[in-house]
């Protein structure tokens, strides 16, 4: 009972601090912040299941947020067919070539004697196969890439609602998640670290440079919406009419409106998906997981298949990342390949999962909320105590003026304060994992 009320009270300490920046600053910041915090949940929630149920390192939280993205991008954008006229479908037979090299390669490796021999052809299937790729793909990318580049250039997606892309987005990242666990899982743990982190970075170039698919560096802006617009809640009836009875500005009001059905949606996600994590941690396979965690020698011992069932939680922790990937890029409105940064989504997310506490689905949820509202509020904050410091001194005074201008750079160590405070007084996360026959 103690525990249960200590969670209630930490949770809502947080929603009091979201109240107060509504109060005191303004009900869009923290509409916004409410949003970007449920979003972070969910994508911690994803890493937790990975390193908190079976103590996977997975570095490359950035690049399964990207796939996410990526099928944002993909589902909800309608098709530029001048483009597809001009080179899908060269596109469409590089892919058929891809499959083709790939199950060749596969297909030799596994029929044939292990001998220098299967080496030199799946050498020679590859290095074929990818210069038979690029002189059939190259043409056809230069192609797309010169129809109406300035707001086109690409072969756009396949036109339906965003909300689609949330699933997709998950099996993007667990298609990506299983050809790096093929490959790394079984091995020692760094191996992993390395593959996801590489993964990560080459997923990201790709959709910085591939202009045909993601227009590169330019953006692909306007897309589709899973809730009303603004300007069109300005001209309802109903909406104005609700404004007036709350005595709101109906401008002001028609972004709260937007932002509070953003938080609806996200609200809904992060439940199901906690409520499906809460039960897998408790059902058997929960227990086993666990098991394997704290001991792989004695459960490898007991018959259980450890590279298995470690490939299967990396899959299903990628999967939530990239459900959560596809969110950010529906909030946001557009995809922007350069917004992608390990320190927003790898160490950001680690910390949110190490300070909310490692293991337990409640404390994950707990740190997304506290290191989201401290990364944005850590600059106001920063900003507030240099006033504050530097009232005494003079307005002309150079010291004065440099530290005021260093609380823009406040955040990383507001993260690393946090952090080394968690890390000193509750080692375990703020709502450790439970352990023992109650769990």
């Amino acid at each position: 009972m103690k525990s249960a009320m200590k969670n209630v009270f930490l949770f809502s300490i947080m929603a009091a601090l979201i109240v107060f920046v509504g109060q005191y600053q303004s009900w869009n910041l923290a509409l916004s912040i409410l949003n970007l915090c449920l979003i972070s949940a969910v994508m911690a929630l994803g890493v937790n299941i990975q390193w908190g149920y079976a103590g996977l390192f997975n570095v490359g939280v950035m690049g399964f947020a990207a796939m996410g993205g990526l099928a944002a991008m993909l589902i909800s954008v309608s098709p530029v067919r001048e483009a597809w006229s001009a080179g899908g479908v060269g596109v469409i037979i590089g892919l058929f070539i891809l499959i083709s090299t790939v199950l060749a390669a596969v297909f030799s490796y596994k029929k044939m004697a292990k001998s220098p021999l299967r080496a030199l052809l799946i050498v020679f299937i590859c290095v074929v196969g990818y210069f038979i790729l690029r002189s059939v793909v190259d043409p056809a990318t230069s192609a797309i890439e010169k129809v109406n580049p300035a707001s086109t250039g690409y072969l756009g997606g396949l036109g339906l609602p965003i909300l689609l892309a949330w699933p997709v987005g998950g099996l993007f990242a667990g298609a990506v998640a299983w050809v790096v666990g093929k490959i790394t899982l079984g091995l020692r743990t760094d191996y992993l670290a390395i593959a996801t982190l590489g993964i990560s970075e080459i997923i990201v170039a790709v959709l910085k440079h591939e202009d045909w698919l993601t227009r590169g560096v330019k953006n692909v802006t306007g897309l589709s919406r899973p809730v009303p617009y603004e300007i069109g809640l300005q001209k309802s009836e109903w909406f104005l009419s609700l404004s007036q009875r709350l005595g709101a500005n109906h401008v002001t009001f028609s972004s709260i409106f937007v932002k509070l059905c953003y938080a609806g949606l996200f609200t809904i996600v992060l439940l199901i998906v906690l409520w499906l994590s809460e039960k897998a941690l408790r059902s058997p396979w929960g227990r086993m997981m666990r098991a394997i965690r704290d001991n792989e020698v004695s459960a490898n011992a007991m018959g259980k298949d450890i590279t298995a069932r470690h490939l299967q939680v990396f899959v299903l922790g990628s999967i939530v990342v990239g459900i959560a990937g596809a969110m950010l890029t529906t909030l946001d409105g557009q995809l922007t390949p350069s917004t992608y940064q390990p320190l927003r989504f790898t160490f950001l997310i680690w910390v949110m999962v190490i300070v909310g506490g490692s293991g337990n689905n409640w404390g994950a949820v707990l740190g997304g909320f506290v290191i989201w509202f401290f990364w944005i509020e850590a600059e106001p904050l920063g900003l507030w105590l240099m006033d504050l410091i530097t009232s005494g001194m003079d307005a002309d005074s150079p010291l004065r003026a440099h530290l005021i201008e260093s609380a823009a750079h406040m955040r990383l160590m507001t993260m690393g304060l946090i952090l080394l405070l968690a890390l000193r007084f509750s080692p375990r996360g703020l709502i450790p994992e439970k352990v023992g026959r109650h769990h």
